[in-house]
């Protein structure tokens, strides 16, 4: 069975690492990649094609919201989860209208990522 494929995407190495650690104690799920910024997850997402992307909402250069549209352009097949503080609802209403197609708030657990997880390779 083929590996299901990840790339991680946060201005913050912490949680970065977290998710990573989170996602690949999962049997079958592969961290291709990381990035810091919404162009690193557009380069990212051209790069690898992965199946599932977490995307912060709040990165320096360029956001998780503006990236998305071309995220979904060059790697249409990608689903993505947005990562977001409390409070950033609006933000996260946003990224779905775009193509986005969950959801995560800060701090998480890993029974909600993973359940994330599930939702958007269901669809």
């Amino acid at each position: 069975m083929r590996k299901l494929t990840f790339v991680v995407v946060d201005d913050a190495v912490f949680m970065r690492t977290l998710l990573k650690k989170m996602i690949e104690e999962t049997e079958g799920y592969s961290v291709v990649g990381e990035g810091s910024n919404g162009y690193d997850a557009i380069d990212l997402a051209k790069l690898y094609q992965p199946d599932v992307m977490t995307l912060d909402i709040t990165m320096p250069e360029l956001d998780g919201i503006k990236a998305v549209k071309d995220i979904i352009r060059f790697s249409p097949e990608t689903k993505i989860i947005m990562v977001s503080a409390m409070g950033q609802q609006s933000m996260v209403i946003e990224a779905i209208k775009l193509g986005a197609k969950d959801f995560v708030v800060k701090p998480f657990e890993k029974s909600r990522v993973v359940q994330a997880i599930r939702n958007v390779l269901v669809e």
